[in-house]
């Protein structure tokens, strides 16, 4: 096994805890039943995955209101209270990057899934962010995870080479395009389990 010089880093559900949750369960009366029926039905993760690949927001929930107006209300919390399915930072995790950075080892990036409407949000909020040499937003690029296209960019724009870099990320298809393209990938659980993780590449904190 080559040597790791780079590690690329996902954000949400890794770095930062987002859930649409935060708003809908309360708005649901803590009926989870009714809440994963409106997910699954109405703004559903792929629909939100297509405003991630750079759809705008605006088109995208006035389309979804076309389709299902009388969930209109409903609808519109989606994006309108975005800010507040944006929790904390994974602390964790956020100390495993830092330990990371101060060795002064590897190029640090991350790739991420994320609206380039909402991402200056987060920006603003987690000071962590400004750590990464570089981020890569899918939806400032027009293309998300798992599509090649944006692994590709993202080893082209910071100069890695696929082989030398570790991938870290908690959705298991986004590691699997990883693995195919000779990156070396991690499925996140766990911080505990990230640092023993860590280990079988020789990265130690």
């Amino acid at each position: 096994m080559k040597s790791i010089n780079a590690i690329i880093f996902d954000l949400g559900g890794v770095l930062i805890d987002w859930n649409p949750e935060y708003v809908y369960l309360e708005v649901f009366n803590g009926d989870r039943k009714k809440m994963q029926w409106f997910f699954d039905k109405i703004c559903t993760s792929e629909w939100n995955l297509n405003q991630d690949a750079g759809y705008s927001l605006a088109k995208a929930t006035e389309e979804r209101i076309a389709l299902f107006p009388e969930h209109e209300e409903l609808i519109l919390m989606y994006y309108g209270r975005w800010e507040e399915m944006l929790g904390n930072s994974i602390s964790e995790t956020v100390n495993i990057l830092e330990k990371l950075v101060k060795q002064n080892r590897f190029k640090i990036v991350a790739l991420t899934n994320w609206s380039h409407e909402t991402f200056p949000i987060a920006l603003n909020r987690f000071n962590f962010l400004h750590w990464f040499e570089g981020i890569v937003v899918s939806g400032e690029e027009k293309t998300r995870k798992p599509f090649i296209d944006i692994y590709n960019i993202t080893l082209n724009r910071y100069n890695i080479t696929a082989e030398e870099s570790v991938f870290i990320d908690d959705n298991l298809h986004n590691i699997n395009t990883s693995n195919s393209l000779g990156i070396n990938g991690i499925h996140f659980k766990t911080p505990k389990l990230l640092i023993e993780q860590l280990k079988s590449f020789n990265i130690t904190l």
